[in-house]
């Protein structure tokens, strides 16, 4: 059971009537009220967004590319984050108590684990096809096909199912850590804990070192393309090899650019968890459940983020946002419609 030194009116007890309960703190109706309507926000932008890109990618045949196989799967990931995991997350940290039991308390940790892993190997699948779009152009669409692509991200769901569910069920993240648990848990709450060799295995190899191998490939990925631009501007080359050669490096170029300010998005949301999953550990788990919950929220609020990173960046996903929202979509060929904006 959990001690808290304050008044007993400003207590408030997970299950009334048990000595061990865990104890919520009582934060205020209007401060209730103002968390709700930020967590409400963030579903309803995560929700709607995602499912614009969905349909996006689904109806319009121009964006039927490998590349966008890839942003489907990663918007069905962050629409799954919306749907399954906000919701129950926002009444736990509102009312500071899990209502929901200890089974479905290891289902829905196993499916943060699950989604967050699955986000970092999409994008290190979205990085390796930009390196072969900018790097070796001339094979990209013989080595990267959407057929490719569907495989690519069949085995990237597979493998962070795995990964989340079989590290969770077989507590391996808990061996050592069995009379820490055992004097902290009380009922009503949701508690799952790594201990600190595990905590910098899983971190290191699911987070810092793909994340490392991305933003070398995206260096790598805008020298080439800056030597390139480079060596176009200093060829006098015909009118017709400039233009047809020119546009599509710069298309491909420009959605490079646009990616990588997805994964920086994603690393800016989601380092100060991973790097509290380090520390807490090796403390004592003494970390603020108050500053853990502001980091479990920032990075679920990166599901939000990459929609209006495409609306912002992508011309053609404009559009077709456009489309969907005017309902033009439903107008006879609109799945053909030319996306190019000038």
């Amino acid at each position: 059971m959990t001690h808290v030194s304050l008044p007993p009116e400003l207590l408030l007890y997970c299950v009334p009537g048990s000595n061990d309960s865990c104890i919520a703190v009582r934060k205020g109706l209007w401060t209730d009220f103002a968390l709700y309507l930020v967590f409400v926000s963030g579903m309803l932008v995560t929700i709607l967004g995602n499912s614009l890109v969905i349909v996006s990618i689904c109806h319009f045949k121009q964006l039927h590319s490998p590349t966008n196989v890839f942003i489907l799967s990663l918007a069905l990931v962050d629409l799954l984050v919306g749907v399954i995991v906000m919701p129950f997350s926002a009444t736990r940290t509102v009312t500071g108590c899990w209502f929901y039991g200890d089974t479905f308390c290891h289902l829905h940790v196993s499916f943060e684990w699950f989604l967050t892993t699955l986000s970092i190997f999409h994008l290190i699948c979205i990085a390796v096809d930009r390196h072969q779009a900018i790097c070796n152009p001339l094979h990209y669409s013989r080595k990267i096909t959407v057929s490719v692509a569907v495989m690519m991200v069949c085995a990237c769901w597979s493998l962070a199912a795995v990964y989340a569910y079989g590290v969770l069920y077989s507590k391996a993240n808990e061996a050592g850590l069995e009379d820490l648990m055992a004097s902290i848990m009380c009922l009503g709450g949701c508690f799952v804990y790594s201990n600190p060799l595990w905590a910098m295995l899983s971190s290191a190899l699911c987070f810092f070192f793909p994340c490392t191998v991305m933003v070398c490939l995206y260096t790598k990925i805008f020298i080439v393309a800056k030597t390139h631009v480079r060596k176009i501007g200093d060829k006098n080359q015909s009118s017709n090899d400039r233009g047809r050669g020119g546009v599509i490096k710069q298309s491909e170029c420009k959605a490079a650019k646009t990616l990588s300010v997805v994964l920086g998005v994603f690393i800016f949301c989601w380092m100060p968890l991973f790097m509290q999953a380090i520390i807490d550990p090796v403390t004592g788990f003494r970390i603020p459940v108050l500053l853990l919950e502001v980091l479990v929220w920032l990075g679920y609020f990166n599901s939000a983020c990459n929609p209006i990173i495409y609306a912002l960046f992508y011309p053609s996903f404009k559009k077709c946002f456009h489309c969907i929202i005017t309902l033009k979509i439903f107008s006879p060929n609109s799945s053909t419609m030319n996306l190019s904006l000038k």
